[in-house]
């Protein structure tokens, strides 16, 4: 098949490998929890495997204790690391580009002017994909879809396996769930939530090991902020370590992921250490142009570059994490 340039496959190929690594760093600046986890250091790239392993310790060395003088100690091995085992979830956005329009923006600075405006929405669409993805309960577009809050957050924390994991067997895989009308006995407003926040809070601190982010929808936020009212502290987007608007609960960041495209929840906050949470893309498969990169259609005269990631979110610590609602 002809085509009017044929250098252009080239140039939609490179334009979007050129970008691949500004894309994958945008897609994590669009998320407050992909923000943390970049922070902290938790975005960990891995480059092989039929799943995702993330290593966690589920239980305390028997072998400890005191002694006195000859007395002898005990050694036996002890099986205390485990690994929990997420699927690989793939995503993807194709980039087009027809025969007409190569006529059309004939010259290679037209034709990136051009693509560079498709690449932006292609960036845009993935970032916002992802970042919903990371609030699913795995079970959309057929099962393909992350491995997110819905399901290692959930509302009632003894159900499902993530990870391989089945936390009606193992209580230490059971994140916290803290109900307002149930729990706290009455239905969320300005006047309580701080007091609801304390009790979910209490039972996810252990020593100095405690929530770092709280992610909360447009209504939480609304009585949230006002609760604070005489003593409301904001730090500004230019200075907050998440490049967010942030206010503080103890001393976690409060972020709204409401407003216009939230993705959070309705009547939903989420309570997160993120010590305990991993974003893990593939090495090779992290926001790049899909091999091979010159991809045509049989019937039609137009050209296809695909930008493709493949991973998942994981947790080594599902038990730190709290989640509150009605």
């Amino acid at each position: 098949m002809a085509f009017a340039n044929p250098s252009i496959s080239d140039v939609i190929a490179t334009t979007i490998q050129n970008r691949s690594g500004i894309i994958a760093d945008n897609v994590t600046k669009n998320n407050a929890l992909l923000s943390r986890l970049k922070q902290r250091g938790n975005i960990k790239k891995f480059s092989g495997g039929n799943v995702i392993l993330q290593e966690l310790s589920f239980a305390e060395n028997a072998n400890a204790g005191y002694y006195s003088g000859y007395e002898t100690l005990p050694v036996a091995a002890q099986d205390v690391i485990s690994a929990a085992q997420y699927d690989i979830k793939q995503a993807a956005c194709p980039v087009t580009i027809s025969g007409l329009e190569q006529l059309q923006n004939a010259g290679k600075e037209q034709i990136i002017d051009l693509l560079e405006g498709r690449i932006a929405v292609a960036e845009s669409t993935m970032a916002n994909l992802i970042s919903s993805g990371l609030y699913s309960d795995g079970t959309g577009f057929g099962g393909k879809e992350i491995t997110g809050l819905n399901l290692q957050v959930p509302i009632n924390p003894a159900t499902g396996s993530p990870g391989g994991i089945d936390r009606g067997t193992w209580n230490f895989w059971r994140s916290k769930f803290f109900d307002f009308t149930t729990d706290g006995g009455a239905v969320v407003s300005s006047s309580n939530i701080q007091t609801y926040m304390n009790k979910l809070w209490a039972q996810l601190v252990r020593g100095n090991d405690r929530p770092d982010l709280v992610i909360v929808d447009s209504v939480l936020w609304g009585f949230y902020m006002n609760s604070l009212q005489a003593i409301q502290r904001f730090t500004s987007s230019e200075s907050a370590t998440l490049g967010f608007v942030t206010t503080k609960f103890m001393d976690a960041d409060v972020v709204l992921d409401g407003g216009i495209g939230g993705f959070c929840p309705a009547n939903t906050g989420f309570m997160l250490n993120t010590k305990y949470l991993f974003y893990r893309p593939h090495a090779q498969r992290d926001m790049v142009a899909l091999s091979p990169g010159k991809r045509y259609s049989v019937n039609q005269d137009a050209e296809v570059q695909i930008l493709a990631w493949a991973g998942n979110l994981t947790a080594s610590g599902l038990q730190f994490q709290g989640r509150m609602s009605d």
